[in-house]
């Protein structure tokens, strides 16, 4: 079945809306690094115990309480982006968000406020959770949107572009914050200086994000009754979950190269930190580069063949890392996985949106990335490193990615093409089986 094509009222987005508009999602990844390159020193702040270990876990499920809120996010704010516009709720999902990272930042620790100082770290995650669930809806439907129908891949590559990009600032906030700092200072006030950067853009982007124009239009509201039987976009859904989980598991186990290279390998903590600046400059560049193709060959192409080489490239990667242990082995193979990576999964997205009706794609897009991303995203890293516990084969994280892709590519070869070039322009609305 096919459908009309994409509401198109901004034939073109300046390039500081397109930064305001991504931004959210660029704060959504640099949080997510640099809470888990800090996670030791805001256990000590908030969780101190005699045990570091239950200090580092404790700090670990504060990061994770974040992951169960997404959802909810997902849905409240993405319903709120298809009743009363994208705009409106960008502008909210980045409020709570800016709130929550500074509230991060300025909390007291546990020395200075007793109990209070957990207890308001855990309130401010999971707000931190609700913001960034309700966030990628919006944004990423906006982006789609506003697009010319023949650059919808490349609006949303540059949403992508600007997400990935975070992953190489945090590395190098990381990096430059832990030669500078003596540990000392890092764990008194050096993990704040690196949320208090990121919720420092937030003003700025909300300043932007008034300015947008408003790309839900009222035949989006006329089709609401049309769109109510939810069933009929169930495909859409199931399929979407399967495609996330597969770009999330590999994506989180790039993410987990940082502290592979560094606890497994044993590598030089500044060479492991080098290795997340090479996986976020690549993925910029593969994110442009897969929005601009899916334009032209299609989005199924475009997410099957870069998946399926991936499968067949992870674990050669990961023994070369493992068998030579040099930086060079370590980015060449962190750059070659994380192109591969941007490649196939950013089509994702554009492919759910071209999908699915407007009055269903802001929220449905964000409760299906936000169950993706809160059962696959808060257990990838904790998965990886249970099977090579359990194995003690370093190539462990490879398999674990092989077998998500796998899951990904068979779908990938089951859905519909939606691209105007393949379609003629119009749309279609469920997969195929």
């Amino acid at each position: 079945m096919t459908g009309r094509a994409l509401t198109n009222p901004a034939r073109g987005l300046a390039a500081r809306h397109i930064t305001a508009v991504a931004a959210g999602n660029a704060l959504s990844f640099y949080d997510f690094l640099t809470y888990s390159f800090f996670a030791i020193q805001i256990g000590r702040a908030f969780f101190p115990s005699k045990d570091p270990t239950a200090s580092l876990l404790l700090s670990l499920a504060t990061f994770g309480a974040g992951f169960l809120t997404r959802p909810l996010g997902g849905l409240i704010i993405g319903r709120m982006g298809d009743k009363r516009g994208r705009k409106p709720a960008m502008i909210l999902s980045f409020t709570l968000m800016g709130i929550a990272l500074l509230g991060i930042s300025l909390t007291p620790s546990y020395a200075s406020i007793g109990i209070a100082a957990p207890i308001c770290a855990v309130l401010f995650r999971t707000l931190q959770g609700f913001a960034l669930g309700g966030e990628i809806g919006p944004t990423t439907v906006y982006l789609i949107e506003a697009a010319p129908p023949e650059r919808r891949g490349f609006y949303n590559g540059l949403g992508a572009a600007t997400q990935d990009g975070s992953v190489m600032v945090a590395g190098i906030v990381g990096v430059v914050l832990s030669n500078v700092l003596t540990p000392t200072a890092l764990d008194s006030y050096g993990w704040r200086i690196a949320f208090l950067l990121g919720a420092a853009i937030v003003p700025f982007g909300l300043l932007a994000r008034r300015t947008l124009a408003e790309t839900l239009d009222m035949e989006a509201a006329l089709e609401r009754k049309a769109a109510a039987k939810l069933g009929r976009y169930l495909p859409v859904a199931v399929f979407g979950v399967v495609l996330l989980a597969s770009a999330t598991v590999s994506n989180y186990a790039l993410d987990y190269m940082t502290t592979y290279a560094n606890h497994t390998l044993h590598m030089h903590a500044t060479i492991a930190f080098g290795a997340t600046v090479v996986i976020g400059s690549a993925m910029v560049v593969a994110d442009l580069a897969s929005g601009w193709l899916s334009d032209r060959f299609g989005r199924k192409p475009v997410m099957i063949v870069p998946y399926v080489t991936m499968m067949l490239c992870a674990v050669p990667a990961y023994l070369a890392i493992s068998h030579f242990r040099t930086a060079i082995a370590l980015f060449a193979a962190s750059a070659l996985l994380a192109v591969l990576q941007a490649l196939g999964g950013e089509p994702m997205t554009t492919w759910m949106t071209e999908s699915l009706p407007p009055s269903l794609r802001s929220g449905g897009i964000g409760v299906i990335y936000s169950l993706s991303i809160a059962v696959f995203g808060g257990t990838t890293q904790l998965m990886i490193a249970w099977l090579i516990a359990l194995t003690g084969n370093p190539l462990a994280p490879a398999w674990y990615m092989v077998a998500a892709l796998a899951c990904g590519v068979i779908v990938m070869l089951m859905v519909r093409e939606t691209a105007p070039v393949k379609t003629g322009g119009g749309i279609s609305q469920t997969p195929s089986f």
